[in-house]
């Protein structure tokens, strides 16, 4: 059996930076163990798949070695090929996923996704984390991910953390951030567990970030920046319970897998 297969630099403006995720449309479901060997053989951060229904679509996203809730970067990578490769004629897509419905409308080139809030709540830093991370934490919080805030941004940029220790923590990753002098505020995201030492752009930390941030900086709307080796640039607004993630797409690849 032959499958289309499309890889997309997510929340990029050029080619090789942003978020690389592989798409792969489909018209029915594969077997989960076949969705997850296609994941692994790509060795992406991940591989989104999708599905026609009555209204709209169904998605899962997998890692290199298990399926996840949510992911930012590989919807947004899904709607780009939905809107520029497969003709879908609307300004919105609906997706059904493991997170409830989600949506990604267009405006010109940017895409912006509406994804379901997640408020972190304070906790206490785990010993593993403060010895994966070294340096001074400010703040621990968690929700989906640990997300552990410094007081710069040299701070963030200057980690290199030990990801065996990352491995034993509880939560999917861990979310670092600071106040930024070019933006509101930058991050990174390391996920190990899910066999993503680094992420690159990681849609779904925003769902978390811009709460904190909004009620940090008592504004709604947010510029930010992914500042892993490749980077990319967010754009994020807080509306009630819902948090609006916006970007753009660059196709790398277009192709034919066999399975």
């Amino acid at each position: 059996m032959k499958l289309p297969i499309y890889q997309i630099d997510a929340f990029a403006n050029r080619r090789f930076e942003g978020n690389p995720a592989a798409v792969v449309p489909l018209q029915a479901w594969l077997s989960t163990e076949v969705m997850q060997s296609i994941a692994q053989e790509n060795n992406l951060s991940e591989t989104v798949f999708f599905v026609p229904q009555d209204r709209g679509y169904e998605i899962r996203w997998f890692t290199p070695n298990q399926e996840v809730k949510l992911c930012g970067h590989a919807t947004l990578a899904a709607a780009f090929v939905l809107f520029n490769v497969l003709d879908y004629r609307d300004d919105v897509i609906e997706f059904d996923s493991l997170s409830g419905r989600l949506t990604v409308s267009k405006a010109g080139d940017l895409l912006t996704l509406d994804f379901p809030a997640q408020v972190p709540e304070p906790c206490e830093l785990p010993d593993a984390l403060q010895q994966a991370l070294g340096g001074q934490v400010r703040a621990c919080f968690g929700n989906e991910d640990y997300l552990v805030v410094f007081e710069n941004e040299a701070d963030v940029a200057a980690l290199n953390p030990d990801y065996s220790l990352l491995q034993q923590l509880q939560l999917r990753g861990v979310i670092v951030t600071a106040p930024s002098s070019n933006y509101d505020f930058v991050s990174r995201f390391f996920a190990p567990k899910y066999g993503i030492p680094e992420d690159p752009v990681t849609g779904s930390a925003f769902t978390q970030l811009a709460p904190y941030w909004a009620e940090r900086l008592q504004k709604n709307n947010l510029s930010a920046k992914q500042i892993s080796p490749r980077g990319g640039q967010v754009m994020c607004e807080l509306v009630h319970d819902r948090v609006l993630i916006s970007g753009r797409g660059v196709q790398y690849l277009e192709g034919s897998i066999e399975i």
